[in-house]
């Protein structure tokens, strides 16, 4: 227990530090240090009192400490992300310029409404950047109930569209409902593996077997296998960062790739007629049906094979007669073609940065909690956009995915706005939460 003097000195010290939120940790770092302190002078004979009054003496002025601790443990903010945030806000109008025929609206009414998109996405990065968000991480079992009953809510009350039950009519907005889940499940999830070592027994494993496939399950009924992907690459990855115990991590690998194989080979089973054997037909020989199936991966090549280094221009006779979708779906082999390799090589390497520099993040902060929801959130962001760029080259079969925050859409863009707050958040922070990862 801190004695009276010791409190007296730390209130000295946190009265230089504007951060409310690290004054605890920094309370907790002193006492330490003065305990250490005093019990070394108890040690050669001193009492009690002289001894804690001897060791405030060897900190040295508390004013001080505090007014070099106060730049230390302040809030900061990344500002490269936000810059990228806005240069691909930028890039996102510019499949609409030329319109969209095959809705017979001009490119104004598009432009509008993506201004609309990026004008409600600022404060909705805002609004995930200042809060404590350590607050939310006993708040799993809320957001996984949450993804759960806006799946339960696409079944009963969903609008079907392209042969997907997922969008959701909110007065005459329609709404992604599967990326709305997904992100609930995301924060679930990363409540869930910060502390996933207390799940040690049968019941609790096979509890966590459950809550993971539940909603794998719920993907493919919509369905929307691109969401279950990405669900899927963003629980891998902030599983793998999760400080599991090696034996714990052993039993839930093992049980859950029996149950993945045997997911696969039930697919495969039960689906010869379905919407994924189709597109995995034309996948892999898209030869075979060039003006069916295969006729978007024919459109592709010829696009990518025309582009040249400078591209044919925003405005082309090929805008929207081969490439349906290229406002969404197809915005980088449309950009491509329109602007040139160079600029899609430009692009790649942006987006590389902003991955990159999300996954950097992860490990700039001291707390498990944080780190795995930045982890999470790269996975949010690399997974589509990775995908997309390949299925583009062929690489990977076509599927319906937008590029974060450059493919037309409001669903999107809100929900990496508000991923990208949180990642925000947990940089801001980094110096300013109590350390939760013992080795750094």
């Amino acid at each position: 227990m801190s004695s009276p003097k010791f409190e007296e000195f730390l209130s000295k010290v946190t009265s230089k530090v504007k951060s409310k939120q690290a004054h605890t940790m920094i309370k907790k770092e002193l006492t330490h240090h003065l305990q250490e302190l005093s019990q070394s002078y108890k040690e050669r004979g001193f009492s009690k009192e002289a001894s804690d009054e001897k060791a405030i003496q060897e900190m040295g002025n508390p004013f001080t400490i505090g007014e070099k601790l106060n730049p230390l443990h302040k809030p900061k903010m990344d500002w490269v992300l936000i810059v990228l945030f806005v240069i691909f806000a930028s890039i996102s109008f510019l499949p609409l310029v030329g319109g969209i025929p095959e809705v017979s609206l001009s490119s104004t009414y598009f432009m509008e409404r993506q201004a609309i998109w990026y004008s409600l996405s600022v404060p909705v990065i805002i609004v995930f950047l200042f809060f404590n968000y350590r607050k939310i991480m006993n708040w799993w079992m809320y957001f996984y109930t949450i993804g759960l009953l806006i799946h339960l809510y696409l079944h009963l009350f969903g609008n079907i569209v392209n042969g997907a039950k997922k969008w959701v009519s909110l007065s005459g907005l329609t709404v992604d409902g599967t990326i709305m889940s997904l992100f609930f499940l995301f924060l679930a999830w990363a409540g869930i593996f910060s502390k996933i070592n207390e799940f040690r027994s049968w019941k609790k494993q096979g509890f966590l077997f459950v809550l993971f496939w539940v909603p794998m399950l719920l993907y493919m009924m919509v369905p929307d296998f691109m969401v279950g992907i990405i669900y899927f690459f963003c629980l891998l990855g902030m599983f793998t960062f999760s400080r599991v115990h090696k034996k714990l991590a052993i039993k839930l690998v093992v049980t859950n790739l029996m149950a993945g194989a045997m997911f696969v080979i039930m697919i495969i089973m039960t689906s010869s007629q379905s919407y994924l054997f189709t597109r995995l037909s034309a996948f892999i020989n898209s030869d075979a049906d060039p003006n069916g199936t295969g006729y978007m991966y024919m459109a592709v090549k010829r696009v990518l094979a025309e582009a040249g280094w400078i591209g044919n221009g925003l405005y082309n006779d090929l805008n929207f007669q081969l490439l349906p979708e290229s406002h969404t779906d197809f915005a980088f082999p449309f950009l491509v073609y329109s602007l040139g390799w160079i600029f899609g090589i430009v692009l790649c390497l942006i987006l590389l940065l902003f991955i990159s520099r999300i996954s950097k993040n992860a490990f700039k902060t001291k707390d498990l909690f944080g780190r795995l929801i930045v982890i999470g959130g790269a996975a949010l962001f690399a997974v589509p956009t990775i995908w997309n760029i390949l299925m583009g080259f062929g690489i990977v079969p076509i599927m319906e995915v937008s590029l974060p925050f450059i493919s037309y859409g409001g669903s999107a863009t809100l929900f990496y706005a508000a991923v990208l707050g949180l990642i925000l958040n947990v940089y801001r922070n980094k110096d300013i939460v109590e350390p939760t990862i013992a080795d750094i």
